[in-house]
């Protein structure tokens, strides 16, 4: 497969999100808005690829029978310098995603990476792999929390975009808008599947 087919794989075929159904938990959770959503994705595409790289180089010295404690150990270096570096530059932000960052290290996206792919082909095709599920995670993020941010607060990146008389439909900015947004985004891209086969 070329390295163009790895990367658009984790953004259309295989998304994380809405194909596989992996990461839903942090994908409902954050997506209340466009910030969120990009910090929330950008932390993950950064432990996704270094860890991807890292267990690929690794992968011929680690014995089967402890491999999952090890790739494990190895997502949680990256997701403690992600954390370290969100609270020292960007506290408010960290303060907002909250408990959601250090849970990457139990994100089923990344460890699936981990165990399903970097653990079975080289440093480049695992660094493209994890760049091409992080971006198309990202994405959906940023999709997500748009609508929802813009239907559930009338505001987009902060900023109102309607007068004094909207009423937001507050149930967007609640878990089930998350539910009811991810479901009408997993059968458009159902849908889309279809008509492009």
């Amino acid at each position: 497969m070329s390295l163009i087919k790895e990367f658009t794989k984790g953004i259309i075929k295989e998304n994380p999100v809405l194909v596989l159904a992996l990461g839903l938990c942090p994908t409902l959770a954050v997506s209340t808005t466009i910030v969120n959503g990009i910090g929330m994705g950008i932390a993950a595409t950064f432990v996704l690829v270094c860890s991807n790289m890292v267990i690929s180089l690794i992968k011929n010295l680690v014995p089967n029978r402890i491999r999952i404690p090890i790739f494990i150990t190895v997502i949680a270096t990256f997701v403690t310098i992600v954390k370290l570096a969100m609270a020292a530059y960007f506290p408010a932000l960290s303060k907002s995603l909250g408990i959601f960052i250090p849970l990457i290290v139990v994100n089923c996206i990344i460890l699936g990476r981990a165990e399903g792919f970097a653990s079975k082909h080289g440093v480049l095709k695992s660094f493209i792999d994890g760049l091409g599920m992080g971006v198309g995670f990202t994405m959906i993020l940023v999709i997500l929390g748009t609508c929802r941010e813009i239907l559930g607060s009338g505001t987009i990146l902060g900023h109102p975009l309607f007068g004094e008389h909207f009423k937001p439909a507050l149930l967007m900015i609640l878990p089930p808008g998350g539910f009811f947004s991810i479901g009408i985004l997993i059968a458009l891209s159902n849908l889309l599947q279809k008509r492009l086969e």
